[in-house]
């Protein structure tokens, strides 16, 4: 079921940032582009990561998100995947660790990331391929109206 490669559902239009990023340039990515995760790259090579859960850890106010580097705080420990590795694998790490995003890197270099809505999403789309969604519904409604 699960049998697929991860670069068949990994992200690959990444945002990242390198380690001399500031937290208030990571926390403006956050507040943005609705994302909880950010790959920290130096010449393309995944070095870290930062998450919404790394800038919670270190209870410190806005106002200082400018002094802080990204290198401060980044997680450099990551579980990392290739991207010929199963969707079953992903899933395996996501319920054995309780995070929620894995960097797919091939040859030292970061090409995609996949998270547990990914894996979710596969799984959806498998069951039901033609799904309507909540907001297509909205979307005939007001057409509806305006005709």
């Amino acid at each position: 079921m699960m049998n697929e490669n991860v670069e068949t559902i990994m992200i690959r239009d990444l945002i990242t940032l390198g380690p001399k990023s500031t937290l208030e340039h990571v926390n403006e990515i956050f507040g943005s582009k609705n994302i909880h995760h950010i790959p920290i790259v130096e010449e393309g090579k995944l070095i870290g990561m930062v998450t919404t859960f790394d800038m919670w850890k270190i209870k410190s106010t806005n106002a200082d998100y400018g002094k802080i580097l990204v290198k401060d705080i980044m997680t450099t420990k990551l579980a990392i995947l290739e991207p010929d590795e199963k969707i079953g694998t992903a899933a395996e790490l996501f319920l054995a660790n309780r995070f929620h995003a894995i960097p797919v890197v091939k040859d030292g270099f970061l090409v995609g990331l996949v998270t547990t809505f990914d894996i979710l999403r596969y799984e959806f789309r498998k069951e039901y391929p033609d799904p309507i969604l909540f907001k297509d519904v909205l979307d005939k409604g007001l057409d509806a109206a305006q005709h």
